[in-house]
């Protein structure tokens, strides 16, 4: 059985509470490997062709206010 597999059927038995703390907690723990992964491309330089554009579109007036 893989660890997935294992991981799966550990979290198909848990309590109706456990599962919420679980689900709240996994949130938590994805949002933090999201923001490290933005983090680390950001300081890499990968969303700089992303931002230019971004700024070309806005000095022609291709964008809308929020």
């Amino acid at each position: 059985m893989t660890v997935i597999s294992e991981i799966e059927v550990a979290v198909a038995k848990l309590s109706r509470e456990d599962l919420s703390a679980f689900r709240d907690w996994f949130q938590e723990f994805d949002a933090e490997a999201w923001d490290k992964q933005f983090e680390n491309d950001v300081a890499a330089g990968r969303l700089d062709a992303l931002a230019e554009e971004a700024l070309r579109d806005l000095r022609k007036g291709r964008c809308t206010d929020l």
